[in-house]
């Protein structure tokens, strides 16, 4: 006979198990290849009780987002603390595997994926999105021995995200620009990235 009442204890634990094992698909496939019955699949419970604690995959996928922004931190904390990487190279080595980060279980939406995702967040939803994003990019630059205010973080933000989203738009989504050198150009933009971090750093690029 089927269990038709779940405490809060198992709720939560259901909860979390969907947020998990949801990311854990996403790094291997991908946001667009990861499908909602998969997810709940893998946690053992039926489609209409997913949709009971996340209305839609957007939803999921805000949640797996904020699962991975300690994960983030700790691999940045790994190249800083690394003894053989200078503190360029520990930063530059952090923002490349964030850029390809399909290579590196680290997700990073395209921008159709973001445009999805904010089409479908409320607006308190969203405006606690942002909030996280500005805590996670400031213990980044925190962790790079930087300390920044409001506006330096939004700027590390755009600046980090452009080569994140450049990289993985071309040719798809941005057909003019050139392929073969998307490469090139992610190198170009993660260089620049460290020369400004470290002139707020208020030392020179080593």
């Amino acid at each position: 006979m089927p269990k038709v009442a779940y405490s809060e204890e198992e709720r939560q634990r259901i909860r979390e198990a969907l947020v998990v094992e949801g990311l854990e698909l996403v790094k291997k496939q991908g946001i667009q290849h990861t499908t909602v019955e998969q997810i709940y699949q893998r946690v053992g419970i039926s489609r209409t009780f997913f949709y009971s604690f996340f209305p839609t995959k957007e939803d999921l996928i805000v949640e797996m987002l904020y699962l991975q922004q300690p994960q983030i931190l700790a691999h940045a904390k790994k190249k800083m603390d690394d003894p053989n990487l200078s503190w360029r190279e520990g930063v530059r080595q952090f923002l490349y595997d964030c850029c390809y980060g399909e290579r590196n279980g680290i997700v990073v939406l395209t921008i159709p994926e973001q445009q999805r995702l904010v089409h479908r967040l409320s607006k308190e939803s969203y405006q606690v999105f942002r909030e996280k994003q500005a805590k996670l990019f400031g213990e980044l630059l925190e962790c790079f021995g930087i300390r920044a205010n409001r506006k330096c973080i939004e700027l590390f933000i755009n600046l980090s995200l452009t080569a994140m989203v450049i990289r993985r738009a071309i040719p798809e989504v941005l057909p003019m620009f050139v392929p073969e050198a998307a490469d090139a150009t992610v190198e170009f933009q993660i260089n620049a990235i460290v020369d400004c971090l470290a002139e707020l750093k208020g030392r020179p690029a080593d």
